[in-house]
């Protein structure tokens, strides 16, 4: 593994989608800081990134409090130059329009839209000033319509779109690429794996290209990042190759 000097950080480093992509990063070179809310969470992915080689740090992040987002995207930038800032929490959830409770709806909206804004703000703080980076977003198919019982998901991956659209065309010409992943597809985690047993029965799980492997998410965000800058990509798509769409 060949270091480099720049960190990527990795905003959502859950135990699928970003510990994979916290794990192809750091096998590449990056320095990691990985956040999520519970930072006790993360010691797997820290003793394997660092069994392979790598470095990283781990930390607790309540990516809705603008003080902390700072905080963690300076420490990172402070380490070595933050080259690379992955949004990538989700807030998954669906209950009939009549059962989402304005509580509900105003904490996807701040785990899932409004953080995001708050990340992306600040990573391009610190980019700009050296001329350059990434900024890459993680979005679902609710990025693009809103399914039955999604009211508060949809609204608010919408919202994160609008803003990384924004941003990459506000951003591009100063040499920052803004990228949406739009995931239009059941990732194979528990959870997903759960609820497919639970709607579709004992045999939902027999096709095993159904489901994305996180590592597949986390090498399109490795091909983003290797676009060159003659050929950026906004937005891409990604699925299974089963999937109907």
């Amino acid at each position: 593994m060949q270091k480099r000097n720049a960190t990527v950080a990795v905003i959502g480093a859950g135990d699928y989608i970003g510990g994979e992509i916290a794990k192809k990063f750091a096998s590449e070179g990056f320095t990691v800081f990985a956040g999520r809310r519970n930072g006790d969470k993360l010691a797997p992915l820290v003793k394997d990134i660092e069994a392979a080689g790598g470095e990283i740090h781990a930390r607790s992040l309540d990516a809705r409090k603008e003080e902390e987002i700072i905080s963690f995207l300076n420490d990172a930038d402070k380490h070595a130059p933050l080259e690379v800032c992955i949004f990538n929490i989700g807030a998954n959830v669906n209950f009939p329009i009549l059962e989402t409770t304005e509580r509900v709806f105003r904490k996807v909206w701040e785990m899932a839209c409004y953080s995001g804004f708050l990340a992306g703000r600040e990573a391009a703080r610190l980019m700009l000033q050296r001329g350059g980076g990434n900024i890459f977003f993680t979005g679902a198919t609710a990025s693009l319509r809103g399914g039955s019982g999604y009211a508060a998901f949809a609204s608010a991956k919408f919202g994160l779109r609008a803003v990384a659209q924004a941003m990459a065309r506000e951003l591009g010409p100063k040499n920052i690429h803004v990228a949406h992943l739009i995931i239009d597809s059941g990732v194979d985690t528990e959870w997903v794996r759960q609820r497919r047993l639970e709607a579709l029965g004992p045999n939902a799980l027999d096709d095993p290209d159904a489901l994305m492997p996180p590592a597949s998410v986390a090498a399109s965000y490795w091909q983003l990042y290797q676009q060159p800058k003659s050929a950026w990509t906004f937005e891409l798509e990604i699925r299974p190759f089963g999937e109907k769409w």
